[in-house]
């Protein structure tokens, strides 16, 4: 994992494209329509075909959701492949036993999309888009998720090949219990086509594996407002090059709304532009509370940014870039899951913060050798850029 991780995160640039092999199989069955509960919960997170509302690198979409669906979930009890290009679910043969209540996406990982792309940069990009997806089914209306669940807790989808690696669970109903779900034993994967697949698959099935039995599950916190989960974009480089960072009000609000969402994750910080180019953290009350921002380092932050953000000399230009900082060179398997999903969640609230502040926004997520204690002279290896979300200040009349 050591090695993996400062090979994702060196300037080594990634081979060509590879061929890619679809992943999800070719479904004959039209399946099933969302029952009404779940419809406008999943078409406002995971819906649509290349661009969705939720980001993703490359807007390759690796993550694929499967439902667990019993008795309230408004669907005959089993396992459902959710089909986000047509909105509906296709049945994964029926149970042997009772199903536990409730509906849960089961959020996993088939890498080739974004290995395809990115090589050995992809797998750090896929846990950021599973913590993003997290977010997206939480800020649309799901009850409770679980980052930290053991592969071998989560149902196997039946009497089929499975590709995917879970890696999130997320309980889209008021209620339910995953824990009395029946197992069931899943036919063997096939060998991975290329050599950086493999290696991709391997070091997420390590990920998932590092998770608890029982898992630690969080109540969600408040839905976003329809209209803001159907305004989310992110923004072009373009758009956001104008140099114009967005006021220090809206910069708390947004910095805070990715603490609030991910208290346990990776630190925050905020590098601004403009005539007062500046490296921020946020300040906290005696609560704990955001009370306000705090000047860490003053100088052209935004050029250091542009240099370690894999060729995005854009960034440079932007008027600030929100920073989740943390995973130590030396990390484990448990702690680099944990830091890359939180930081795709807290920036998935994040940019739905700066949605609803009206700032055009962009979540970056390749950085390469951005070690930002090492660069502010504290000890090397041990913080550094994990994740970011570009915002800019909306244009004038």
């Amino acid at each position: 994992m050591t090695a993996a991780l400062a090979l994702a995160r060196s300037a080594r640039v990634p081979g060509p494209d590879l061929p890619y092999r679809p992943v999800a199989p070719h479904r004959r069955d039209r399946g099933l329509p969302v029952p009404a509960a779940l419809d406008p919960l999943l078409r406002n997170s995971v819906a649509g075909g290349r661009f969705r509302p939720v980001p993703s690198a490359g807007a390759l979409h690796p993550v694929a959701v499967r439902l667990l669906a019993g008795p309230g979930a408004g669907l005959p009890a089993g396992q459902y492949a959710y089909e986000p290009g047509t909105h509906r679910l296709h049945p994964l043969r029926p149970p042997s036993a009772p199903m536990a209540r409730g509906a849960f996406a089961v959020l996993e990982i088939a890498p080739e999309r974004t290995v395809s792309h990115y090589r050995h940069r992809a797998w750090p990009l896929t846990l950021l888009d599973t913590g993003h997806t997290v977010a997206a089914l939480v800020a649309a209306g799901a009850g409770a998720y679980c980052l930290d669940l053991a592969a071998g807790a989560v149902p196997p989808p039946p009497g089929r090949r499975t590709d995917g690696i879970p890696l999130a669970v997320v309980r889209l109903t008021p209620d339910g219990e995953l824990g009395r779900w029946p197992a069931a034993i899943a036919d063997e994967e096939t060998a991975a086509p290329h050599p950086d697949i493999a290696g991709a698959r391997g070091i997420l099935r390590l990920l998932a594996a590092s998770g608890d039995r029982h898992g630690t599950w969080y109540t969600a916190r408040r839905s976003a407002h329809p209209d803001t989960l159907r305004a989310r974009r992110s923004a072009e480089p373009a758009a956001l090059a104008t140099g114009r960072p967005p006021t220090r009000e809206q910069l708390l609000r947004v910095l805070t709304a990715a603490r609030a969402a991910a208290p346990d994750g990776p630190e925050w910080w905020l590098a601004v532009g403009g005539s007062h180019p500046a490296l921020l953290t946020g300040a906290r009350g005696r609560a704990g509370a955001g009370s306000g921002l705090r000047t860490e380092a003053v100088g052209p932050v935004l050029d250091t940014l542009a240099h370690w953000a894999a060729g995005q000399g854009w960034i440079a230009r932007t008027g600030a870039v929100l920073l989740a900082v943390g995973c130590p060179s030396t990390a484990g398997p448990a702690r680099i899951r944990r830091d890359h999903l939180l930081a795709g969640y807290g920036i998935g609230h994040a940019q739905l913060a700066a949605t609803a502040l009206g700032l055009p926004a962009r979540p970056v997520g390749s950085w390469q050798n951005a070690d930002l204690g090492a660069a502010l002279r504290a000890p090397a290896g041990r913080r550094w850029i994990v994740h970011g979300l570009a915002l800019t200040a909306p244009q004038g009349p």
